[in-house]
């Protein structure tokens, strides 16, 4: 039986790569002999992530392209099936961020965030079936939130999507249950990444409250560990969820939040 630390031969298309969580993600799949293609909308970004993949002996390649358009998203996927004819695993991680109050809240926001968050995952995964289908083995791994399971004061488009795709993630699964192929989503809590760097000051600002204080009243303040997540910890489950050991779990949002949600 294969090590659930092994992935071999296989082949991972992991979105928003250039940072963060996509980039502990897409290190933890090469680390484990998976060729990653490594997409993030800053192209440098991307690439810097694969310079350190093929430093530690991976296989690894960087794209750009917005995977909220169709075009790009077909650019994307055809770049991986041309070099290597299977994509095996699909990490939807790409993530953006805006707080305000729900009654001001910028509509040009509200369809950006959506269509990064929760069109850019729907897109992907309708482009990566029929190639999962043909080997009949697959893995769609959706990053989504505890914000999919619980609101947030200022994050109106945030967990709109979140909780959309979770939605997306269960119907996927559905549809593809008998094809080979697994679909899952995580649900992060507060994971130290450049993200949250930028939403800790938005929220601060929103709530008229230092950053120090912002991350210790509304955020640690509810967490049972009292800690931020590293994003290894999410690559960790990334990886098993990706591998022949986690065949049998399909249609779940697994929850890696130090406690921080439990339901």
């Amino acid at each position: 039986m294969t090590s659930p630390a092994v992935l071999p031969s296989r082949t991972a298309l992991v979105t928003g790569a250039g940072s963060g969580i996509g980039a502990a993600i897409a290190e933890e799949l090469a680390r484990v002999d998976t060729y990653v293609l490594v997409q993030d909308v800053r192209p440098d970004a991307a690439s810097a992530v694969v310079e350190r993949i093929r430093a530690a002996r991976g296989a690894a390649d960087a794209i750009g392209g917005d995977i909220s358009d169709p075009d790009d998203v077909r650019t994307i996927v055809d770049a991986l099936i041309g070099s290597h004819d299977q994509i095996d695993i699909l990490i939807n991680n790409a993530g953006v961020q805006h707080v305000a109050p729900l009654e001001s809240f910028p509509l040009a926001q509200w369809h950006r965030l959506l269509g990064v968050l929760l069109t850019g995952p729907f897109l992907l995964t309708q482009a990566v079936l029929q190639p999962m289908r043909r080997h009949h083995w697959g893995r769609i791994i959706n990053i989504a939130s505890v914000n999919g399971k619980r609101g947030d004061p200022g994050k109106v488009a945030y967990c709109s999507a979140k909780h959309g795709l979770i939605g997306l993630t269960r119907v996927a699964a559905l549809e593809t249950a008998t094809d080979g192929i697994t679909v899952n989503a995580i649900c992060p809590g507060l994971v130290y990444t450049p993200l949250i760097e930028k939403q800790l000051d938005d929220l601060a600002a929103m709530h008229g409250l230092t950053r120090d204080d912002t991350l210790a009243q509304v955020y640690l303040s509810s967490i049972p560990q009292k800690r931020m997540l590293d994003p290894q910890e999410i690559a960790a489950m990334a990886r098993y969820l990706a591998s022949d050991e986690a065949r049998g779990i399909t249609g779940q949002a697994i929850n890696v939040s130090a406690g921080f949600i439990m339901h």
